[in-house]
């Protein structure tokens, strides 16, 4: 295995399948076995989703509400695809922990730092809700900080596109997809990887980040094993 321990971001909207909102159990399922398979091999494994599926602030924001509000709103969705996510993993027989960064008692453990390193020494997944806890932070944000706070080896970003293009290949069949590429590639390019914040925390300490196609079943696993898939910036 190339890596130890790995911080996983998933998108909320990854989470809806074909559906235009909510949850898709089948793909919650999927997901949950393709994280299972990675980590039998032995990897520490630490996941971060975004609400997006079920609430986003800056569209709220949009239409009138108060942008603190709106992004305390959004933490409560991560929540709800962390507890789904949570429950998916535990039916294929891993062991997890959920940890917010809003203290909720009831469903899970307030985010500290050294619990957290400890789960995943016991070999728990570890589910990181609630963002930062912080509203005008995105989930990207949220990932990134964790990563660095727990030392991981990697941030693995997982989306519906197989890496980063030149542009969007939703949109523009001519574009082309980088194999590397370096921050300040990214920077000059004006390349949307991840929001400004996340991917400053990155870069200054030193985090690669890998985007890759979660969708395909198997992907995970190939690159927890070191394969060339997706794009990797450094």
């Amino acid at each position: 295995m190339k890596y130890k321990r790995i911080l996983l971001k998933l998108s909320g909207e990854s989470l809806m399948g074909d559906k235009q909102y909510g949850i898709d159990n089948e793909m919650v399922r999927k997901y949950a076995e393709d994280i299972k398979a990675v980590h039998d091999k032995g990897l520490q494994i630490a996941i971060v989703i975004g609400g997006g599926n079920i609430f986003r602030g800056l569209s709220a924001e949009k239409s009138g509400m108060d942008r603190a509000q709106a992004d305390y709103m959004g933490m409560l969705a991560t929540v709800i695809n962390s507890m789904a996510l949570q429950d998916a993993l535990e039916k294929v027989g891993l062991k997890t922990r959920l940890l917010t960064a809003i203290k909720m008692e009831q469903i899970c453990e307030p985010f500290i730092r050294r619990r957290a390193v400890r789960h995943l020494e016991k070999g728990r997944v570890v589910i990181f809700g609630a963002g930062t806890g912080n509203p005008y932070f995105t989930t990207d944000s949220a990932a990134a900080l964790r990563a660095i706070e727990i030392k991981a080896d990697v941030v693995l970003k997982g989306t519906r596109v197989d890496g980063i293009y030149t542009a969007d290949p939703e949109k523009n069949p001519l574009a082309t997809k980088y194999k590397e590429i370096s921050f300040k590639e990214v920077y000059d390019k004006s390349l949307n990887v991840m929001d400004m914040t996340a991917f400053t925390l990155c870069e200054e300490n030193k985090l690669p980040i890998i985007v890759f196609d979660m969708n395909k079943s198997g992907n995970f696993m190939k690159i927890a094993n070191g394969e060339e898939i997706g794009t990797l910036v450094r």
